[in-house]
């Protein structure tokens, strides 16, 4: 995928990219949200390793860039049936809260809905408000929340909410 719109770029990830993302989830502080506020304990080659064998058909992880600089990852997995998971982490702490995410949301679901995908799904964990707030803005309807549904790296409950936006209800921040 190779998508723009103004100073924000959504692009493959490449061999290049694995020294930032191994660096990315290495941090705990980055990875909380995730569950893992001890961050992954991965390596450039096994992130190269798993990348390497991306396709739009299976899966994909995406650099996204703001102003040419890379800021975060984004992904998207087909699950079938014409639906696609999708995910995204801002991973630079001076570009969150600014209106990226929403935007970079919309081009991303916009690509996708071009590549013939009808309908687009993604969990949060229950304690993130703001990535819910964003998610409801573009449209994303609540398929039910997953009350102690997993345990994070430290071993605590934790719960998630389900979304899934079709393009009937998709909200685009992007013309």
């Amino acid at each position: 995928m190779y998508a723009v719109y103004e100073n924000i770029t959504i692009r493959n990830a490449e061999n290049s990219d694995c020294a930032r993302l191994a660096a990315w989830w290495n941090d705990g502080s980055v990875m909380a949200h995730a569950g893992f506020p001890m961050g992954l304990g991965t390596n450039e080659e096994k992130i190269w390793e798993s990348i390497k064998t991306d396709t739009d058909d299976t899966r994909r992880r995406l650099i996204l860039e703001y102003e040419n600089a890379p800021i975060g990852e984004m992904s998207f997995r087909n699950t079938g049936n014409k639906a696609v998971e999708i995910g995204i982490k801002i991973c630079e702490k001076e570009r969150q809260e600014k209106g990226i995410g929403r935007k970079a949301l919309s081009l991303l679901i916009r690509s996708l809905f071009d590549m013939g995908f009808q309908k687009i799904l993604l969990d949060t964990n229950l304690n993130n408000t703001r990535a819910q707030h964003v998610y409801e803005l573009l449209g994303f309807q609540k398929t039910g929340v997953r009350i102690d549904s997993w345990r994070d790296q430290m071993g605590n409950l934790q719960s998630a909410v389900d979304y899934e936006l079709t393009k009937d209800h998709f909200i685009s921040y992007i013309r």
